[in-house]
Formats: C-alpha cells, structure tokens, sequence
C-alpha cells in the first residue's frame, strides 16, 4: 500500500509530542489500513535504553474488554446461552448480585452493555486483577454497591467484567482467559499475546509520574486473576493491529477474513451503540458517543463512526481507534499510568485523514444501487413511458405523474445537453446520491429504492 506523502513523518511527531505532554517513558504507536499494519513507530526510551517498537509488550488493561465480550457472543452464537439470561443461571454463585429494590435480575447483556448499575471502580479494580476465587466470591455473596437500578443507566464496571469471566467458566469448565487465547489469539497470530507478564525483555514497564518525575509504579505488575478478564491482556502494536483489522473487516461488504472465531454479524454486534453515553470531547471535538459490547463508538463530525477502548492500568494507558468499515485504524501504547492515549489515536486519525489517507467511510455502493442510478440517468436522457415504468416501483406515477416528471427531465437536458452517472454516493446499499454531470454545473440526484427483492426507484429528487 502507498500512504500519504509524510504520514509517518507527521503521525510521529504527533505522538513524540504527546509523550512529552503526558510524561510517558514510552509509547509504541501503529497506523493500520487495509488489514496491515501500514506503518509504526516509538518515542522515548524503554529500561535497557533500546527504543519501543510495534513488537514492545506493554499492558492494555481494558481494551480487554473487547476480547472478554468476543467470547461471551461467541458462546451464545453457539447456544451455550442467550445474551438476556441472568447470569445466576450460569454462575449460580452470582445470584446475590442483585441491583437495588425495583431491579430485574443482573443479565449477560446487562454487563457487556454497562447497565447492570454496579458502581464505577476503576481505581479498586485496578488494584485486583490478581484476585483469588475465594476473594471474589466474598464479594459477590456480599452484593456489591450499586450507583442505579439494573437498566435504568450506563454505569461502568470492571467488576461485572470478572462476573462474565466466571460465568465463562461455569459454562466451559476453563477459564476466560483460557477461552479468549485458544479462540482469538492464537488463529489470529497474536504471537506476543498473554495474561501474564512477559518472560523475555522486550516489554515496557510501568511507571507514574509523581513530584515531577517519572518512577517505576510498582516493583512487579499485579499479576493475572479472576478480574483479568476487565484488563488483564499484555500485547503490542503488531498484535493489535491483527485485532483491529479483524474486527473492522465485519463492516465491510466483501470480507477479507473468515468467520472463524466470531461470526462477522457479532463482530458488528459488538460495534453496535448498546447504550448512549452522552457528548465527550476529543482531540478538540465534541461528538456523542455510546458503549457497544466491551467497545466504544463516537458519531464522529468529520469521520463518521468511530470505534475504539481506551485501557488504563497503575503503570499503562493505551488506546486502540478505527474508522468504521474503512480499514483505518490507529493504536498507541504508554507506559505511564492513565496516560491519555485517546486523545493520541484520535489526534492520529485527524491528522491521517487531513492527509488524504481517510477516503470514502461511507458504505459501499451496493449492485442493485449502481444499477438503478445508471438506468435513471439514463431514463432522463432518452425518456419514454415504458422505460421509467419497468424502473419506477408503482408509487412513483401517483406520487407524482409521469407525465410531469418528463417535463422536469426535458428542462434538465435542455441545460446540460447530455448527462452521464460521475459517482453514487451511497446513505445505504438503498438509497443515497447520484452525481450528475453535463455541459451545465455538476448535480446531484437523491434516490431511494423500493424495499422489495428486486427493487425499483421508489423516490428520485433532481437537485440544481
């Protein structure tokens, strides 16, 4: 593939800033287009003094979360069970999980989608990744604390990550993490992918800053445990880049890669807005957002859908972004704690659309959409009654008759000679725009197709 002139030029300077910004020892960053990892970088120094690279192991903490709501749709794709099932059915350990008086009963979709109420506790939760069996069924026979009633609001919770995990492996008979690394890592070539910390020395480790310096966050990282399956996942650039990729081809029309692992329609699942989170500012834009299945999406002003997971860990922070269905993509990764990655990929992807990288994250342009454009432009060149009724669904005429419609056709041609289909702009594989062009100023026609099979044009708008 051939990038934009200076965008690995431009993207690193990006991110060398931000490290300076953020005191991050180090950041290994990454650009992926088209299922690859286009090009990759690092700033600062790791402890041996080599610099980071696409292959540096740092700690991604909740983007987890991703990999963790992979497995639980894989399960109920293979009915293990159904997304609206309590999750005492599974864990009957669980059941005294139970939100406050006028709650329904703690689900599996209530989890994924963040709307089980348990009270915020990323400080807490970061702290025990490492918990024991027994630790954690202590608190879930005490009930845990809870901000809201079970689906009345968006409430994020690593806590109800590890009841996922638990309920994984009451199903299965071996844990999440097992799961995720026989399911997702290893087809995929997650080669550097694990739950614990790595045994050789190319790995980033984690630092705070603290009294106008950088120190090491502790002497050894907390180790992997029933709360691991919210943020227990060490991995690099390279890796990610595999799960990105992965993931983002499910938007596409003709698939790169196969269902093995997750069906492509549940990989979009967990793309979907499960639940609206309100306005958030990134990179100096404001856009709503929402949470999917152990993802994040922004309705972006400039780039349209954008989905992403930040991940935050004592020691970490780390992002993962994409462009919806467009094959761009961009990862960073810190070794400083909570250090604000978000801001950084955003940055990127504004920054690589500026330089033309980002092109069309519109949806494809369907066959049936193609061929009913070509056959309208047409119709208005060489209008005749029997052409437009084998191309107009049975509502066009009443809506407005014929007749007049080749009146209209007759003015177009009579300033623009002869009109030829320059590009569809597709809304949908149904409807969208059609750019026009004659000897007169370049138009376009909005058009909508008929819901049936073999679908007709059931509105047209000539717009000049």
């Amino acid at each position: 593939m051939t990038l934009p002139d200076g965008s690995h030029e431009t993207l690193h300077e990006l991110v060398a800033a931000e490290a300076v910004a953020c005191h991050a020892p180090a950041i290994s960053w990454g650009l992926v287009v088209d299922g690859q990892l286009a090009t990759s970088g690092g700033v600062g120094a790791l402890d041996d003094g080599s610099a980071p690279s696409a292959d540096t192991v740092f700690r991604i903490a909740s983007m987890t979360k991703s990999f963790t709501a992979a497995a639980v749709l894989a399960l109920r794709d293979e009915g293990v069970w159904t997304l609206d099932d309590p999750v005492a059915r599974h864990a009957p350990e669980l059941a005294a999980m139970r939100g406050p008086a006028g709650s329904p009963p703690i689900t599996l979709r209530h989890l994924l989608s963040m709307t089980a109420g348990l009270a915020t506790d990323d400080a807490w939760a970061d702290r025990h990744l490492d918990m024991t069996m027994d630790e954690i069924d202590d608190v879930y026979r005490d009930g845990g604390l809870f901000a809201h009633r079970t689906n009345d609001a968006f409430e994020y919770s690593n806590l109800g990550f590890g009841m996922l995990g638990r309920c994984v492996r009451r199903a299965t008979g071996r844990t999440v993490q097992e799961h995720i690394t026989e399911r997702f890592h290893h087809p995929l070539g997650m080669s550097r992918t694990t739950w614990v910390e790595p045994h050789h020395a190319e790995w980033a480790r984690p630092y705070r800053w603290q009294d106008d310096a950088s120190i090491p966050d502790l002497p050894h990282p907390i180790g992997d445990g029933e709360i691991s399956p919210m943020g227990g996942i060490w991995t690099t650039v390279r890796d990610l880049s595999a799960w990105v990729s992965w993931l983002d081809d499910a938007n596409r029309i003709e698939h790169r890669t196969s269902a093995t692992g997750l069906a492509h329609a549940s990989r979009r699942e967990l793309q979907r807005m499960q639940t609206y989170g309100g306005v958030r500012t990134l990179a100096g834009t404001s856009a709503p957002w929402g949470y999917g299945f152990g993802l994040v999406v922004r309705d972006d002003p400039s780039l349209g859908k954008v989905v992403d997971h930040s991940g935050g860990l004592p020691g970490y922070g780390t992002n993962m972004r994409w462009v919806c269905g467009t094959g761009v993509g961009a990862i960073a990764l810190a070794n400083t704690t909570y250090a604000p990655m978000s801001q950084v990929t955003m940055s990127m992807l504004y920054a690589y659309e500026r330089l033309g990288g980002v092109r069309n994250a519109s949806i494809d342009v369907s066959a049936a959409l193609q061929a009913c454009g070509e056959r309208l432009v047409e119709l208005l060149n060489h209008w005749s009654d029997d052409a437009a009724g084998r191309l107009f669904a049975d509502n066009v005429d009443p809506d407005e008759s014929l007749a007049r419609r080749a009146d209209e056709a007759r003015r177009v041609l009579a300033e623009h000679d002869h009109l030829r289909l320059v590009a569809v702009h597709p809304r949908s594989w149904a409807n969208g725009e059609l750019e026009v062009a004659g000897s007169g100023p370049t138009f376009r026609i909005d058009i909508e197709l008929s819901p049936l099979a073999n679908p007709r044009v059931q509105s047209y708008e000539i717009k000049r």
